[in-house]
């Protein structure tokens, strides 16, 4: 079976990767959109693609969403919030409907290559609250696809670690043998990882309450 997998470089996607990987031949796609740390990003989605020798690899952008802003992602305007793991509010980080993007790129190509499946490392549980990140958001996807694609086409949306913690998406990954040390989550920088933004702080939360040290470097 061959599957989409929309990988950011990131943890989440890097173990997402790791579990499509022993279910499917991978065509890996990656989608920048204009964010901080775009340039770091696209060197860790190579560095797995060729991790794991993926049958084909796309890259695009839709830069499009940093015209628009909105987010501290993708405006120089807005400040990247300290993190506040405690928050029940939606972060600054959150860019608007970035999900729904990112899914129909992935979508298309599916449809074009006859891949049966998407991947993507979508976390509800343990995660910064982003509204497009919810299970019953990729049910209404999948959705979606059905009512969108030929009738013929078959493609489903996969959320593997979407009910996961943090601390267990770093169990998994290493039970996966899958490569966290080519991954990035930073969102402010593409040398040292800040370790203060919400995706460094929930990344060393989960490496700390597994008793690992993170293998990638950080500025603190």
């Amino acid at each position: 079976m061959l599957a989409v997998v929309l990988a950011s470089g990131g943890l989440d996607s890097c173990v997402t990767t790791a579990f499509a990987a022993k279910e499917c031949e991978l065509a890996m796609l990656h989608v920048s959109y204009g964010q901080r740390t775009e340039r770091r990003e696209l060197m860790a989605f190579n560095n797995i693609a060729d991790f794991y020798h993926a049958k084909e690899r796309m890259t695009t952008s839709i830069s499009h969403l940093a015209q628009m802003g909105g987010s501290s992602l993708t405006d120089s305007k807005i400040e990247v919030s300290p993190a506040n793991l405690e928050s029940k509010e939606i972060p600054t980080s959150y860019v608007p409907f970035r999900n729904a993007h990112l899914l129909s790129i992935a979508t298309s190509w599916a449809e074009v290559i006859g891949a049966n499946r998407i991947y993507i490392g979508a976390v509800a549980e343990d995660s910064s609250g982003y509204p497009d990140c919810r299970p019953e958001y990729y049910e209404a996807f999948n959705r979606v696809i059905d009512v969108g694609t030929k009738p013929e086409t078959k493609i489903e949306i996969v959320t593997p670690i979407i009910h996961l913690r943090k601390s267990e998406i770093v169990k998994l990954g290493i039970e996966l043998d899958a490569p966290l040390h080519l991954s990035w989550s930073c969102y402010k920088n593409e040398d040292l990882a800040c370790g203060a933004c919400d995706s460094c702080a929930l990344r060393l939360r989960g490496f700390n309450n597994v008793g690992l040290p993170d293998p990638i470097p950080y500025a603190i």
